[in-house]
């Protein structure tokens, strides 16, 4: 099995963290319990479970993390939006970090459906392979 470190959409998720910890850095100080705290752990909560997922014996189980990943890089965004309308954050800072968000997502929605598709569900038996109930319904 492939290791996570090799996945780019794990580098670029990593990426991502680290950009968000440095810009974050700047926040005011009465806010290391607010946006700044719940930004960071939004950010590292995506390549952490596609970390995590990546270990999980079960296909299903991978892609719930991935989507658990999905949740959260949609978490992030919105965080730092909510960064930018406090000006806790430049337009363009938060802009330069919005593009690595689109860029990483759609790679993690492919990932996800990937992981999805290799799930072999076992066949639900058709209703014309079933024999007719003998039992009646009349009293």
């Amino acid at each position: 099995m492939q290791k996570f470190t090799e996945l780019k959409v794990w580098q670029r998720a990593h990426a991502l963290v680290l950009h968000v910890y440095r810009f974050s850095a700047y926040f005011p100080s009465d806010e290391k319990y607010g946006i700044t705290s719940q930004l960071r752990r939004a950010a590292a909560s995506v390549p952490t479970n596609i970390a995590e997922g990546c270990k999980r014996k079960y296909p299903q189980e991978y892609a719930r993390f991935l989507n658990i990943a999905e949740a959260s890089l949609s978490e992030t965004q919105y965080l730092l939006m909510l960064a930018r309308d406090l000006n806790l954050l430049s337009q363009e800072d938060q802009q330069a970090l919005d593009e690595q968000i689109e860029h990483l997502a759609p790679m993690l929605f492919t990932l996800r459906e990937k992981v999805e598709q290799s799930v072999s569900f076992p066949l639900k038996p058709s209703t014309v392979d079933r024999q007719p109930s003998t039992e009646s319904n009349h009293g």
